[in-house]
Parts: C-alpha cells; sequence; structure tokens
C-alpha cells in the first residue's frame, strides 16, 4: 500500500510503498512446541548479517538494504524490513523506500518479497526445518533460533562465501563493502566502458603440482601466532582437510530476540549511513550481479575492491553463470528435491552430494567454501570445520582434536541432532559469542570490526 504521509516532502520521498509479508504460524500443527517467528533472530544469526549491503539498525530492529526488481535487474530499490507494527506476530513490513509516485509492478512487488523471505528462510521446508530443530534442541527453541540468515541471491551467497577465505574478518567486509561500492559506481557511470575488461579473456591454466603443498600445521602454533592458514589458497593444497582460519570463521550467530525501542535514529558508520529512511544512495549500492561483473578486468577489480587472487574467481565464476555454464536456478531446483528433515534422512546425502559434486566444478570452491554455500542453500547435516571449530570443541566439551580428528569428534558430539549438527554448534557458539562481546544484534555496525582472533582470545583469557 502506498505511504499517505503529507506535509513532509522529504517524509514522502522515503516511504513509497508499504507491502505486507505473512508470517509463518510458530507453534502451529504439526510442531506444536515451535518458537515464534522473530525477526532479530532470523537476521543476526549469521555473518552475512554484517556484510553490506546488509545493515541491521539496533535501534530500530530493522533491516535496510537494497534489492533487484524483476522489470529491470540493473535496478535496485531500498528496502526496509521490520516487525508489522499493527500485526507484530503475524506479518512483516516491507517498506521500499524511493520517491512519491514511484510504481512497482506487481512482478516487482512479488520478487522483493521472495527476496526478503529468501534471506529470512520463511518458506515452508525452511520453517519446518526449524520447528523439527526445535522439538531436539530446548535452549534453541526458547532463543527462537533455528533459521540462518542469509542473501536474496545464491550468487551473492556464493561471491560472500569467497571473501571468507584466506583474510581476516575486517578485510571481508571491506571486500563486501568495496563490491557495493563499485555496483553504486557501475549504476552512476553512463558508459561501462571504463569498467570492461580491455585484456584478453581469461584462459584456464593447470596448476603446476609442484606449487601445491600439503598443509600440516600444529594448530596450537596457528593459535599462539594468530595467523591465517586457509586451505583454499590458490597456492594450497584444498584436499588434505576441510578447515578454515580461525580469525576469518566469524559468521556470528546473535543474541535471542529482545524488544527494543521502535522509534527511529540515525546511524553513523564510517563507510554506509543511514540516514532517517535512507534512500537507496544511502546503502552504498547494491550487491553486483553476474551481468555487472562479468565484463571486468579482473585486475582492475583485485585492485579496486582490494580482492588479490579472489577477483578472479569471482568474475569467473560471473562470466561463467552469464554464459550459461552455471546455472544457478538448477542448482536450486537441485537442492529442492530433497530438503533436510528428520523424516526424509535417506534422501538428503545424495542431493547433498551430487550438489557438492556440481560446486566442485567452479574455481575456487574448496571444501570449506562449498560447505558454507551448501549451508546457505539448506543443508544443515554438514558441519564446516575451521579452527575455531577446534577451539570450541576444546572449551566447551573439553575435547582436545586435530584437523584430521576434528570431523569425528563433530559426529560423535553434534550426530544426535541429524540432520542438524550445524544448527546445534551454531546455537552453542551463538552462546558463546553472546557471553564475550554481549549482544550481536545491540552493536553498532562500526563495532563489527572487533570480532578478530585477538580479541576473541583476550575475551577467553578474561572470562
Amino acid at each position: 500500500m502506498p505511504s499517505q504521509e503529507r506535509g513532509d516532502p522529504a517524509a514522502a520521498r522515503r516511504v513509497a510503498v508499504e507491502l505486507e509479508l505473512e508470517l509463518p504460524l510458530g507453534g502451529a500443527p504439526p510442531y506444536p512446541g515451535a518458537a515464534p517467528f522473530d525477526l532479530e533472530a532470523a537476521v543476526c544469526s549469521h555473518g552475512l548479517f554484517m556484510m553490506a549491503p546488509n545493515r541491521w539498525d539496533p535501534a530500530s530492529r530493522a533491516l535496510v538494504r537494497p534489492l533487484r526488481l524483476a522489470s529491470d535487474r540493473a535496478a535496485s530499490v531500498a528496502v526496509r524490513v521490520s516487525r508489522h507494527p499493527a500485526r507484530p506476530s503475524d506479518a512483516l513490513l516491507v517498506s521500499v523506500l524511493g520517491a512519491p509516485g514511484d510504481a512497482l509492478s506487481p512482478p516487482d512487488q512479488t520478487s522483493i518479497l521472495e527476496q526478503v523471505r529468501r534471506m529470512l528462510r520463511l518458506d515452508e521446508e525452511d520453517g519446518r526445518a526449524a520447528a523439527e530443530f526445535q522439538a531436539m534442541h530446548a535452549v534453541a527453541r526458547e532463543a527462537g533460533f533455528g533459521r540462518i540468515f542469509r542473501s536474496p541471491t545464491l550468487f551473492e551467497d556464493m561471491v560472500k562465501c569467497i571473501l571468507l577465505c584466506n583474510c581476516q574478518w575486517t578485510r571481508t567486509l571491506s571486500m563486501s563493502t568495496a563490491l557495493c561500492e563499485l555496483q553504486l559506481e557501475l549504476r552512476s557511470s553512463s558508459s561501462t566502458e571504463n569498467f570492461q575488461s580491455r585484456t584478453p579473456p581469461i584462459r584456464e591454466c593447470k596448476r603446476k603440482r609442484s606449487n601445491k603443498r600439503n598443509v600440516r600445521v600444529k594448530l596450537e602454533t596457528k593459535f599462539n601466532e594468530d595467523k591465517l592458514v586457509c586451505l583454499e589458497d590458490p597456492n594450497l593444497a584444498t584436499d588434505t582437510a576441510n578447515l578454515q582460519t580461525y580469525e576469518n570463521s566469524f559468521n556470528l550467530p546473535s543474541a535471542a530476540s529482545g524488544t527494543g525501542n521502535t522509534s527511529e535514529v540515525s546511524l553513523d558508520h564510517s563507510e554506509l549511513k543511514l540516514r532517517n529512511e535512507p534512500c537507496l544512495e544511502d546503502c552504498g549500492g547494491d550487491f553486483p550481479t553476474p551481468e555487472e561483473l562479468a565484463n571486468l578486468d579482473e585486475d582492475f577489480l583485485a585492485k579496486r575492491c582490494n580482492l588479490g587472487y579472489r577477483a578472479r574467481r569471482i568474475v569467473m565464476l560471473a562470466r561463467s553463470i552469464v554464459e550459461g555454464k552455471i546455472c544457478l536456478q538448477k542448482l536450486e531446483e537441485i537442492r529442492k528435491m530433497s530438503v533436510p528433515t528428520v523424516e526424509g534422512l535417506s534422501t538428503t546425502p545424495s542431493t547433498y552430494d551430487r550438489l557438492n559434486e556440481e560446486l566442485s566444478t567452479i574455481s575456487g570452491f574448496g571444501p570449506f567454501t562449498r560447505a558454507n554455500v551448501l549451508m546457505c542453500m539448506g543443508f544443515f547435516h554438514m558441519i564446516p570445520a575451521d579452527t575455531e571449530t577446534i577451539r570450541h570443541l576444546k572449551q566447551f566439551h573439553k575435547r582436545a582434536s586435530t584437523i584430521s580428528s576434528v570431523q569425528k569428534e563433530l559426529d560423535n558430539i553434534y550426530g544426535k541432532y541429524a540432520p542438524f549438527q550445524f544448527l546445534a554448534y551454531w546455537c552453542e557458539l551463538w552462546g558463546f559469542y553472546n557471553k564475550q562481546f554481549g549482544k550481536i544484534s545491540d552493536m553498532e555496525p562500526i563495532n563489527y570490526r572487533l570480532f578478530t582472533a585477538s580479541k576473541l582470545k583476550k575475551a577467553t583469557v578474561n572470562s
């Protein structure tokens, strides 16, 4: 429904259309014990919510970010997702921000709502998975934990999983912000000539075996030196372990839902600023699409967004999608063939294995990246293991695991929650992070950069 604000041209400019999104009914049959949907718990449940162009406002308990239009994929609108003031228990208010009179066609409105549903996992199968997990995990049920935040598109999830590799969390945040700023430049430019590739097409080259080296590092050394070692680095072997690094693993779950103040306040941030009801430019640009990235020169992209070797992988992924070599819709359809539920365990591994095999053909998609992408797609029976996992097992379960034994330990501890082992593991980490740092959903975005290995180690020592 169009906004009816009058007397304040600026206010009228901000909210053009308000859409209602019906919520699943918590506690409804056949899951009477399921917790009701909670926006705060659904958003602040994974580090993806901290990465641009997502912006969580801790004061108003609202999510703001750009979303694409169905009628023009090159066009984005800023969208604000909040609890419905009149129906907080059974609906969300999706406010499309823009100039008054901006018309959103029915397909555009449907597309926006579908993107919100994907981010918050509001489909029926997502609700069923959350309810089944909560039925076997009392702590998760009490906290409303069971939905893990993700991006509005699979492509954005895939690229952000690449950004998690072989770098500190602060750089991951910066790279995501830089990509959104670049998208704003591309949209504002009258010509894309300055951004198009001016180099010969990328040639696939076989990796020399002599450049491969097995990675066998004592975990104690990595903890003490606080170094980052990623087995998906282009210069390292990817088949020795499903291991990522401690500092880079902060896909943080958040605290349980809180009441929070529903009044609008300003957020001051060094990179992306929300001023009252933000317009699209205030959001710092949307996340780029495959079409926007496919023609870019990888060297330019690497320097412009400080991506390093990731630029090549991202450009190749975008080109493969544009050229039809990778079909994201096909991957999503394969995923829908089998959703992991308690009743359907027998079909889950085959579908997961098929998707895992498909993703393994994509350049740069090692075991850890694939496991995270598949988690975003709705598979929770595999836990992407990293040095944070090993720290957690040692501190929380008093088990000293190694690179080679960590998966066995995970199976022993979380196997009883199958097929939701990841959710059980993440729920424990959620409690630990909130104990050490305070409620994540109350944090200002500028403080997301504080989540580093050194900060966590200091907090652990002082606890």
